[in-house]
């Protein structure tokens, strides 16, 4: 079996200019950001919404690679 290449939410079949996969960050025993995935595709433009706390920070921290992620991957 052959694995797929990723393809962006338009549907064009080029591989996104971002892609998260289960990312997670972890302060000690506390979990800021629990197993977030999502992929954005060229030229498309994307945004956190959410309440304070909610981890939105921390995850823009880790795509410009400020903090590393406990695990996950964003490329």
């Amino acid at each position: 079996m052959s694995e797929e290449e990723p393809r962006s939410a338009s549907g064009s079949g080029a591989a996104p200019a971002l892609l998260v996969d289960h990312l997670t960050k972890r302060f000690g025993d506390r979990t800021a950001v629990e197993d977030v995935s999502f992929e954005v595709g060229r030229g498309e433009v994307f945004a956190f919404l959410g309440p304070n706390g909610a981890g939105k920070t921390t995850t823009v921290r880790m795509l410009g690679t400020v903090i590393e992620p406990s695990s996950g991957s964003a490329a």
